[in-house]
């Protein structure tokens, strides 16, 4: 009986899951989002002590009340629910990523491509992180995704075929260093989300002013194989609907003597990239996470 008992969540959140992927292909696209919308806030509403502790880290990290927090919290979670709304339906959005998506700067990750050592896309769970990745997978860059566990396979496999279906491919288990290495020598895009607690794996650099423990295993990998690094965000728009996709110079073309500098100096010049782009859209990034937990106790 436990054990049925343990299964319970895992299989009320597939469920939920399922029945949100068959509503959202009946509803026009603006009517999915808001639905989307909606299912975050009511999360925010009924998260209790997680949102809570979401509310005192923003508060803390960005100095703000915690009334200010709050509301930035909230979004967060919107925007969350939204960017599933998104994820979910990608399968009838792959004819509308034009119209949904407006490009800048993509001459930026063109150039890298063309040195031939693959290219690492730096970026942060900020906006929807996700179709970021769609674009480039159905515009037909070799685009693969670090892969990462949920506690509940059918999840894991889910988002898997929903990247495939886009074009993108998921490798690895966390950071697989084979499987990282053989995509940049086969000169491919490889995705890299920096914002994440590296426990006693990382090296502690500030992140939005705070001292966190960052994965140094892209940084270090690049610089051995002079491989270029691109930031990469996109940020969702006042109407919830567009989106725009910004590429950044490669941090070899913008960082003077970029390969030659000591790693814990490039592990903090990429977090302070993200920490400009999330301090400009603090309402897109994922709050909910515990990003210092290693460094400040935040859990």
């Amino acid at each position: 009986m436990d054990g049925d008992k343990s299964l319970m969540p895992n299989e009320l959140i597939w469920l939920s899951i399922q029945y949100l992927s068959i509503q959202l292909r009946m509803l026009p696209h603006s009517i999915a989002l808001s639905l989307g919308g909606n299912l975050g806030r009511m999360v925010f509403l009924l998260s209790g002590k997680r949102a809570s502790k979401a509310v005192c880290r923003c508060s803390k990290i960005l100095g703000c009340s915690l009334a200010v927090a709050r509301d930035i919290v909230a979004k967060s979670y919107i925007n969350l629910g939204r960017s599933l709304a998104e994820f979910l339906s990608l399968s009838r959005l792959r004819d509308r990523i034009d119209e949904l998506v407006t490009v800048h700067d993509i001459e930026n990750l063109n150039d890298a491509l063309a040195y031939g050592r693959g290219v690492i896309l730096l970026t942060a769970h900020l906006g929807n992180w996700e179709l970021a990745a769609a674009y480039l997978g159905l515009k037909g860059y070799p685009m693969k995704a670090i892969g990462a566990d949920q506690r509940d396979p059918r999840i894991t496999q889910l988002i898997a075929d929903i990247r495939s279906s886009c074009g993108v491919e998921t490798i690895g288990k966390g950071f697989d260093l084979r499987g990282a290495i053989r995509c940049l020598r086969e000169g491919n895009i490889l995705g890299v989300l920096l914002d994440q607690d590296a426990k006693d794996k990382g090296i502690v650099a500030p992140f939005l002013g705070q001292p966190a423990s960052t994965p140094y295993g892209p940084i270090k990998m690049a610089l051995k194989m002079r491989s270029p690094i691109v930031p990469l965000f996109i940020i969702r728009r006042k109407d919830n609907v567009h989106h725009d996709l910004y590429f950044l110079p490669s941090l070899e073309e913008s960082v003077e003597n970029f390969y030659e500098r000591p790693l814990e100096e490039n592990v903090c010049i990429c977090n302070d990239i993200l920490s400009d782009w999330i301090s400009r859209h603090p309402e897109q990034w994922l709050w909910l996470y515990p990003r210092w937990a290693s460094t400040l106790g935040d859990k």
